[in-house]
């Protein structure tokens, strides 16, 4: 089982994963979760929430891509939010904060999208 919550604030989207590590034993169901959110959900503004994860490896990695992927798809937009030091450097270092923007919280992420 995997521990998360996905609220709405408006038309935006917050899936908090309250996991210490998203890595290859999570990521696969991280990835089913954002496919039924995105496509069931019609979401179009999604924020990750990462306060909770320490620890991320390239599965964890592929699996915010896969979000990324499906919002890009329909012109959506994507925050990662609160990332611990390690989850930040390892987006900086795979170059990959261009298509996936990082925000220090949720109200600073919410701020960004609710102006797009």
């Amino acid at each position: 089982m995997m521990d998360f919550e996905v609220k709405r604030i408006g038309d935006i989207s917050v899936f908090k994963l309250n996991e210490k590590r998203l890595n290859s034993s999570l990521s696969g169901m991280v990835k089913g979760e954002f496919t039924i959110l995105l496509h069931a959900e019609e979401i179009n503004k999604l924020i990750v929430d990462l306060s909770e994860v320490e620890a991320c490896d390239s599965s964890g990695l592929s699996a915010l891509l896969l979000a990324y992927r499906i919002l890009s798809g329909n012109q959506g937009h994507i925050r990662i939010a609160s990332p611990s030091k390690n989850v930040k450097t390892l987006i900086h270092i795979s170059q990959l904060d261009r298509v996936l923007p990082i925000c220090n919280s949720v109200e600073d992420a919410i701020k960004e999208l609710e102006n797009i």
